[in-house]
């Protein structure tokens, strides 16, 4: 057994992709019998706004299945506004080990998610304070992808940011790595193949599990028209206004409509655009506790996923591509790369469409409108897909035995490429 703590500014009862991740692997680490510990702050994402219970204090103590949550005080503000979620950030950073160094007790490792950047403070300070090991957790390359989107221009901040990345990289005992792009885009820049490891988000296919369509249409109250389902942030980085134009060139197919779900920095221009333009197609949903969104994307006939077209993102296994195989939904696949590789062209669980290209997805959606049967191929194979490859079970054993690795609690793992090193597919098994 290993004391863990991860740290994160996320972790439920918020239901965004970084808390939810957080949570499912500290869960399963906790019931294979470790003592986890979560540091984390008041939940506020992404409105800014603390529940009322939570209010009020500078550090607050609960346990959420069997998982030792510690939540200190920092400054919380809505995900809008580039500056003032820099704040945030950086004030998370300081506060999380200044006030929570004494609740979280004595770790045996550090588990810190990247982004945000800064909890790379928190975890250097606090890995410093309690002389143990960290690993740095790399969801996104950061602040790379902020400079891509034009998020971030100031030069000195451009530095700053990387040194930070860099030298957290460098103080890591491991670097876990989420997909293989952001392995090989760290190893093209001279990290050690030896200093990382992959393992790859997740789902739970059990809480994520095929419904029937017409019982949870039934329970929304959705009518029988093709529905294309977005479930996820409204952010920069994932290019929603092609939705609204796809959306725009379909207004004259009264039988499809787009849903959704969520919030985020863009999603009231969003709302404001589609009101401007008359998109009596498009439905805005608030975001959804994430028990409910399997119900949703049963419901829809087909599920979106989308982010910009910039060379950083061909990198990304988004989230929300596991949660709608599991389903067993049909994808339309609006990212290139590993994950258009993988889902596409490996598994033919998906269908791709060129990023911001609104006439692409267009033709996209009226085409698997018009072919029933392959919505449905799409969907079995993506569950299976995910069964043998991306369930969250299969992972954590997998990044349990490098944590056991790590601490000299384990026989030693191979050094070896990534799909060498954790092969979740079989060896995992």
């Amino acid at each position: 057994m290993a004391r863990i703590v991860f740290i994160s500014p996320y972790y439920p009862p918020e239901q965004g992709a970084a808390a939810v991740c957080v949570s499912e692997n500290a869960i399963r680490l906790a019931k294979r019998g470790h003592k986890v510990t979560v540091l984390t702050t008041m939940p506020n994402y992404p409105t800014g706004i603390v529940p009322p219970a939570y209010r009020g204090h500078r550090i607050l103590r609960e346990t959420l299945d069997g998982v030792e949550v510690v939540r200190v005080w920092s400054y919380a503000s809505p995900n809008k506004g580039f500056w003032r979620r820099i704040l945030a950030h950086t004030s998370f950073g300081f506060m999380a080990p200044l006030l929570g160094a004494g609740a979280v007790g004595q770790p045996d490792i550090i588990i810190v998610q990247s982004p945000p950047l800064f909890d790379a403070v928190a975890v250097r300070l606090l890995s410093w304070r309690k002389r143990c090991p960290y690993i740095f957790m790399v969801s996104d390359l950061w602040p790379a992808s902020a400079v891509q989107l034009g998020a971030l221009r100031n030069r000195l901040l451009i530095r700053l940011s990387e040194w930070l990345e860099w030298s957290t990289y460098q103080r890591a005992a491991k670097v876990w790595v989420v997909t293989e792009g952001i392995w090989k885009n760290l190893r093209q820049r001279g990290l050690a193949a030896d200093h990382m490891f992959l393992v790859t988000n997740g789902v739970d296919t059990q809480k994520f599990r095929p419904l029937p369509q017409r019982q949870t249409r039934a329970e929304l109250g959705w009518d029988d028209r093709f529905t294309v389902i977005y479930a996820g942030t409204h952010g920069l980085s994932h290019g929603l206004m092609t939705v609204l134009a796809a959306a725009e060139q379909l207004l004259t197919r009264s039988d499809i409509r787009f849903v959704l779900v969520g919030d985020g920095a863009e999603k009231a221009y969003l709302v404001a655009e589609a009101s401007r333009r008359n998109l009596i197609n498009v439905t805005f949903l608030d975001p959804q506790p994430h028990e409910r969104i399997p119900t949703l994307l049963a419901a829809a006939d087909v599920c979106l996923v989308h982010v910009r077209n910039i060379p950083l993102f061909s990198g990304m296994l988004p989230i929300k591509m596991y949660e709608a195989m599991a389903c067993a939904r049909p994808i339309l696949l609006a990212v290139d790369g590993e994950a258009r590789q993988l889902a596409t062209e490996e598994f033919g669980a998906a269908v791709y469409v060129e990023p911001e290209n609104a006439e692409a997805l267009v033709s996209a959606i009226v085409s698997i409108q018009a072919q029933p049967e392959l919505a449905q191929s799409l969907g079995r194979r993506g569950r299976t897909l995910v069964q043998e490859r991306f369930d969250y079970d299969l992972l954590v054993a997998a990044l349990d035995k490098q944590i056991l690795t790590l601490l000299g609690k384990d026989e030693a793992v191979e050094d070896a490429e990534p799909d060498k090193v954790v092969n979740v597919s079989t060896e995992a098994r």
